[in-house]
């Protein structure tokens, strides 16, 4: 066995001592939980009625008797993602597959599932991060009924994997495996589809040919093929030990993934206290997944959104890890797959030359995967190495491959695209923010110009449409983060700016808001934290200020005179009010005002798990300028 690299070792250390307190609260939540099964066994006889009133027939009974193990199925099901539309039928698969194992399963509750596809640019992309939320608090509300001695989640994309976890890990007593649908089928190349997006923001095309391009690429049930935030959740949920080994990217409507399906109901009822191999949800998200499931991200060149999403569900297992982690696990972890954006393939090219059962296989090779974790597959990460096939009629699983079908998307580890990975920390005097680099050439990785500084992203069209734009500069875009308008993923942006670069203009983004794990070609410092509106120092940026962005050495800085620079005040955002109201905008009031800042995940949530419990919630560690308290950020 590999030994494990001393820069994983160092990471997880130095995040075991960080979490100390507030994962022991964590832990001890758990414990205190662990002994009221059956949980449906602590309901009066009134509140047990109540809970199987809506069953038939052997069900109901099952559940009454209270000796086997009931699983809550809780899903993201709804027609307008074609990466949800699948789980229509999966609460009848799952119960069926449950009953042959001698359990029963209930539909638990359903979370909402909102589509950044399609409401990016519009006005309803600012509910998008603050879905997360919703869905965790909607999760909760699904498990907090007591009937369920375990849990399936079905979900997929952006917020809703991060939020349905979040949400499950309150519920960090019960077993839970998250159960996936798969990809599309791939249609036009997502190379084809970016330049028909160049060509329309040119003029070049009409309405009428970007719409086909868009239809070619999204065209069925399953998830869009390229490497964003919904493909890398499913990566994550794999290395995390969460899925069942492999099942990410089989499609949906095949009788593999339909095997894969039932497969989880079965074997979620195996890991229950009544059948002796009890493994807790709470147990299975440590300190170690976690840091396999950063190494999985830049080992992929996958979505930036993570930065986010990883921290707040640390937190929500009472784990704490911040920017500086991710900076120094993307200095060992090499880059092995190139998927769209990073690369020309998509997700279902990466699965065909060897996907996650080969990745896995090469990082625990390179020592860079801790194995001894606990998965729902059972006892060590060597379990993810393997892929399912249906032999014969049924599901086995046989190791997977052992050398890459198509090394152009997918390299082993003494062959990677690069020998880091593909987000870096960026600091200087405007912040805390992140690049994904995978995605940038490296001529494109330094860049000097002035600030232009924008307070939205139609402000920036409209200064392309007017032809203002055709020189060197940096787009400074502020007002998006989490507190200003729900930090909104700024799509807008990367074709206009893909078009001045590719004319040969040196072109840069720098911003509060978001890029997703779309972000592309161009270099995009995100996430900046703090945002302008808690004072961030983006706020003082002015028009024709020289900036600085350094992708490989991580320096985001700007030429000015020091006093001057002390003594510029931040700017005051002129059009908050309109970022208030319409579109349902007016319920999150409240989220955007109690948002942390966005290296300590956005969250709305405040306080850590079991912060409260531990002494003086003293959970996060104050390094120097790099991230506040939690009980400050709540």
């Amino acid at each position: 066995m590999v030994s494990p690299h001393s820069q994983l070792l160092k990471v997880t250390q130095r995040v075991v001592e960080r979490s100390k307190p507030t994962r022991e609260a964590y832990l001890a939540r758990i414990e205190q939980a662990q002994g009221r099964f059956p949980a449906r066994g602590a309901l009066s006889c009134a509140n047990l009625a109540h809970g199987f009133a809506g069953l038939e027939g052997n069900d109901k009974l099952v559940i009454k008797q209270i000796r086997e193990p009931n699983i809550g199925i809780v899903s993201s099901y709804n027609e307008m993602l074609s990466a949800h539309a699948p789980y229509k039928n999966y609460p009848d698969i799952i119960k069926q597959a449950a009953r042959e194992n001698g359990g029963v399963a209930q539909f638990a509750g359903g979370v909402p599932a909102m589509c950044d596809g399609v409401t990016q640019g519009n006005a309803g992309m600012e509910l998008s991060l603050f879905s997360r939320e919703v869905i965790a608090m909607s999760t909760a509300v699904a498990l907090t009924h007591n009937m369920f001695d375990a849990a399936l989640c079905l979900g997929i994309c952006d917020k809703i994997v991060p939020g349905l976890l979040i949400g499950a890990l309150q519920f960090g007593h019960l077993p839970t495996i998250f159960v996936p649908a798969g990809p599309m089928g791939s249609g036009l190349s997502n190379d084809d589809k970016a330049k028909t997006r160049q060509l329309f923001a040119t003029g070049q095309c009409g309405r009428d040919a970007l719409l086909e391009a868009e239809a070619a690429a999204y065209h069925s049930h399953g998830t869009c093929t390229f490497y964003g935030t919904a493909n890398s959740n499913q990566m994550l949920m794999e290395v995390m030990g969460l899925h069942l080994p492999s099942s990410a990217f089989v499609h949906p409507h095949t009788p593999l993934r339909d095997a894969l399906t039932a497969q989880a109901a079965r074997r979620v009822l195996d890991l229950t206290v009544e059948r002796g191999n009890y493994t807790p949800i709470g147990h299975v998200v440590d300190e170690k997944a976690i840091v396999n499931g950063i190494v999985a991200l830049l080992a992929t060149g996958g979505s930036t959104n993570h930065t986010l999403h990883l921290v707040a569900i640390a937190r929500a297992a009472g784990i704490v890890i911040d920017w500086d982690d991710f900076d120094a696990l993307s200095q060992a972890v090499p880059l092995l797959a190139k998927i769209y954006p990073n690369g020309k393939a998509d997700v279902n090219h990466f699965h065909a030359a060897g996907g996650v059962a080969f990745l896995v296989r090469n990082l625990l090779e390179g020592g860079l995967l801790h194995e001894d974790v606990n998965t729902v597959a059972g006892k060590g990460l060597k379990h993810y190495t393997e892929e399912p096939k249906l032999i014969d009629g049924k599901l086995q699983w046989v190791p997977g491959a052992e050398a890459s079908e198509d090394t152009a998307v997918l390299r082993g580890i003494k062959e990677p695209f690069q020998p880091d990975g593909g987000l870096r920390l960026m600091q200087g005097k405007l912040g805390r923010g992140v690049i994904k680099i995978s995605a940038v050439a490296a001529q494109h990785r330094k860049v000097k110009a002035p600030a232009i500084v924008f307070d939205s992203q139609e402000a920036v069209q409209e200064a392309f449409d007017k032809g203002e734009l055709k020189r060197d500069f940096i787009a400074v875009v502020r007002f998006q983060g989490a507190r200003a308008n729900g930090m909104p993923e700024l799509h807008r942006l990367t074709p206009l700016l893909g078009v001045l670069q590719d004319q040969g203009f040196h072109v840069a983004l720098v911003t509060d808001g978001r890029m997703s794990g779309a972000s592309g070609k161009v270099p995009a410092v995100i996430h900046l934290s703090p945002e302008a509106l808690l004072q961030g120092p983006i706020g003082k940026v002015r028009t024709g200020d020289m900036l600085v962005i350094d992708a490989e050495a991580g320096v985001l800085d700007i030429e000015i005179d020091a006093a001057e620079w002390a003594a510029r005040p931040n700017a005051v955002p002129l059009h908050q009010a309109e970022n208030e109201v319409g579109f349902g905008r007016e319920l999150f009031g409240v989220f955007r005002a109690a948002a942390a800042p966005a290296e300590q995940g956005a969250s709305v949530f405040g306080a850590m798990v079991g912060e409260r419990s531990a002494h003086h919630g003293e959970a996060a560690e104050a390094h120097t300028g790099k991230h506040t308290s939690t009980t400050q950020a709540s």
